[in-house]
């Protein structure tokens, strides 16, 4: 009797979600993005955080795409050589508070807390208590818990003049918005909004609160932005000028 062998094809190896790229004086990884209507490979470096995503056709070969990559390497370098200095949490270092700068000064006696105070100049200053390693933490925590009180005061406020209420406030460290109201009425922002002068995160709030009442950008919406937040116009501006910057801090 003959018999038949049955072959089987090893599973393909898995895709690399990056490949590295070298610049000449350093190694990038880029992130890669396969999406179904893109009919053409697109670099992009985020202004924000510095990351380099190579978007492809879905059947685009992957050594269409280190190809790609190698010949655009000068282009990315270009870009990423544009980007504005990154702004750890560690002593001394300043950052805008409110709109604000304040200087960030460690304090080796007592527990570790973080609240703000003059500085030996009389100057705004987050003084951090506690081990040097810990600053970067205790700031960032620090900021995100001004970030949500200040924020749910604004929210409440907005809601009242609106005769609306939202379900849920949370906060991230969000990329490509500043705030967003999803359709069972929860409301998120960018802690980041603290960094910012208060007539912006006031902005922000009055936005999505106003979604509450309108889920669209229509004409409507906008008039209730204005009537909840006249300096509507003014922080959009500013944060066309100056949001970016916001991320360079920790």
């Amino acid at each position: 009797m003959l018999r038949l062998r049955r072959f089987f094809r090893p599973p393909a190896a898995a895709e690399p979600d990056r490949l590295d790229v070298d610049l000449g004086d350093r190694i990038v990884a880029v992130a890669l993005r396969r999406r179904d209507g893109a009919r053409r490979m697109t670099l992009r470096v985020s202004a924000a955080t510095g990351a380099v995503t190579l978007t492809l056709p879905p059947r685009a070969p992957l050594a269409g795409a280190r190809t790609f990559l190698d010949a655009h390497g000068g282009w990315i370098a270009q870009r990423l050589s544009r980007l504005p200095e990154r702004i750890p949490f560690r002593p001394g270092t300043i950052l805008p508070l409110r709109g604000v700068p304040h200087r960030i000064v460690h304090e080796t006696q007592g527990r570790g807390t973080t609240r703000v105070v003059p500085d030996e100049a009389g100057e705004p200053a987050i003084a951090v208590r506690g081990e040097e390693s810990a600053i970067p933490g205790r700031v960032r925590r620090f900021l995100v818990a001004e970030a949500e009180a200040d924020l749910r005061e604004a929210v409440a406020r907005h809601c009242a003049g609106l005769g609306v209420s939202s379900r849920r406030l949370t906060l991230r460290d969000t990329r490509s918005r500043w705030g967003s109201c999803s359709a069972n009425g929860s409301l998120s922002f960018s802690w980041r909004l603290i960094l910012a002068p208060p007539h912006v995160l006031d902005y922000l709030a009055a936005h999505e609160v106003a979604h509450l009442k309108e889920m669209n950008h229509s004409h409507r919406f906008w008039r209730i932005v204005h009537g909840l937040c006249p300096r509507t116009e003014e922080a959009e501006a500013w944060l066309d000028r100056h949001g970016t910057g916001l991320h360079r801090y920790g």
